[in-house]
């Protein structure tokens, strides 16, 4: 029998992501990703071609062990696994979740490559290594190595901050993260809602730190009760890393914006998903649960106000984006999702006011149809106005364009450069400021950008502390 007379091993499809039902879920905040089971997760990580040239491991901000985790899951040693991602990210059950994969570590995969059908799942197996770790926890924990007599203060517990806590305490370097909200988490908490990252995981994985000996304190307001000058002098931190995000909201800056049933993306989210205002009355913070709400954006803030307000109980959820939805920097998966759902887009569509009544509520949107012209400097179409207008009914409008850097922090710090926007200027591949001592990450330094890109930032930063400490 010749080689091509013999019969070829069927391939494995890249295995689906067990959901709950679009319809059901449109009308709850329970997670709608449901992960992968045993066989699920042993059938993908079969697919894994475990190359020489590992290309994924070069996708990942974090410089996860890839190969490795997948063939330990392969073998059936899902705790070493969990270890093994750990040894580089400390927040795997968060990043498996919301990090974008499809445009990092799995863009890179070689089964992904022309021909060769789709590129492994190796986010959704971090999830499950991740999840299947915490659910069989023992209490058992890699020695840490002797305290240096060294420690950093963190400012900011989102990401980066808590990425940078991590990599720092596996050292021996004590760790004191302050955070300003008086719960620990950053964006993971205020700005993602709990259907796509249960506030219980960010919780779960805060406490793992806290396990390994990261002190944190909450209602800390650096900058007012102590600013980062007071860090370094006063309580004697061998260096302070900065991880503040981007919490300012922008604004379209058109008339209306100042009429009741306007929020921003911040505000909309933090009322539902940090305070739970979906559960009012039994949570004490009230939030308006529009009819017909629009939500301004092509991003994930985007996507995720416009299915926050579906399970609020509006009427429509609509999106109005400047451009059409091959441009649209959300995650395809969320995208997907929100349609699923039943959110209703309309593309090529600019605002121009916000139409209220005489009792100072929004009441609709004038919009002017745009078409697309040459690549702007984001590489995208430029949205070109039509001169054609109409008018969408609504009483709910929530702008989630973007972030911008809050102030406080790099206003009160001596010597600390930042930029025209109010990022603080930092080297990208070491988190360097300007200031001595002091180092910075995350969307304070880039502007608003990922979860992963922040938690990169992080582990930089902590490698660069190190290399100062001389501590290997």
């Amino acid at each position: 029998m010749t080689e091509e007379q013999k019969p070829k091993k069927p391939k494995v499809p890249r295995q689906k992501m067990p959901e709950q039902n679009a319809i059901e879920r449109a009308h709850n905040f329970y997670e709608v990703a449901l992960g992968y089971t045993n066989d699920l997760a042993l059938l993908e990580a079969s697919r894994c071609l475990h190359c020489k040239k590992p290309f994924c491991m070069k996708g990942c901000p974090v410089e996860v062990d890839i190969p490795d985790f997948v063939e330990m899951v392969k073998a059936g040693d899902l705790m070493s696994a969990a270890w093994k991602i750990k040894e580089k990210n400390s927040l795997p059950r968060i990043a498996g979740r919301v990090c974008p994969q499809e445009t990092q570590c799995e863009a890179l995969c070689v089964l992904g490559k022309k021909g060769k059908g789709e590129p492994c799942a190796i986010g959704r197996l971090e999830r499950f290594v991740a999840d299947w770790a915490a659910e069989h926890d023992e209490g058992k924990r890699p020695a840490l190595p002797k305290p240096t007599g060294m420690k950093v203060g963190v400012v900011g517990s989102g990401p980066a901050g808590l990425t940078l806590a991590g990599a720092l305490i596996k050292k021996g370097i004590a760790v004191t993260v302050y955070e300003a909200l008086h719960e620990l988490g950053g964006v993971l908490v205020y700005g993602i809602p709990e259907f796509r990252l249960p506030k219980a995981i960010v919780r779960a994985e805060v406490d793992e730190l806290r396990k390994l000996g990261v002190e944190f304190k909450t209602n800390w307001v650096v900058g007012q009760i102590e600013t980062v000058d007071d860090l370094l002098e006063k309580k004697k931190y061998d260096a302070v890393f900065i991880g503040t995000g981007a919490g300012a909201p922008l604004f379209l800056r058109i008339p209306g914006e100042n009429l009741n049933g306007v929020y921003s993306a911040n505000e909309f989210l933090t009322r539902s998903n940090l305070m739970k205002a979906y559960a009012f009355p039994e949570h004490d913070t009230p939030i308006a649960k529009g009819r017909r709400v629009v939500t301004f954006g092509g991003g994930n803030v985007a996507m995720d106000s416009a299915r926050t307000a579906l399970r609020l109980g509006a009427e429509k959820s609509m999106i109005v984006y400047r451009r059409t939805k091959a441009e649209m920097p959300a995650r395809s998966e969320e995208v997907h999702h929100a349609e699923e759902e039943g959110v209703e887009f309309h593309f090529l569509t600019a605002p121009l006011e916000i139409l209220g009544n005489d009792a100072g509520w929004s009441v609709g949107i004038k919009c002017e149809k745009m078409q697309l012209g040459e690549p702007d400097q984001s590489g995208r179409r430029r949205p070109l106005p039509t001169g054609e207008t109409s008018v969408i009914e609504c009483d709910t409008a929530i702008v989630a364009i973007g972030n911008g850097a809050n102030p406080l922090v790099p206003r009160t710090t001596k010597n600390l450069e930042t930029n025209k926007w109010g990022n603080i200027v930092a080297d990208l591949e070491t988190g360097k400021t300007t200031k001595d001592r002091v180092w910075a990450g995350g969307d304070i330094v880039t502007g608003a950008a990922t979860v992963i890109l922040a938690m990169g930032a992080g582990r930089k930063a902590a490698l660069s502390m190190l290399q100062k400490f001389g501590v290997s």
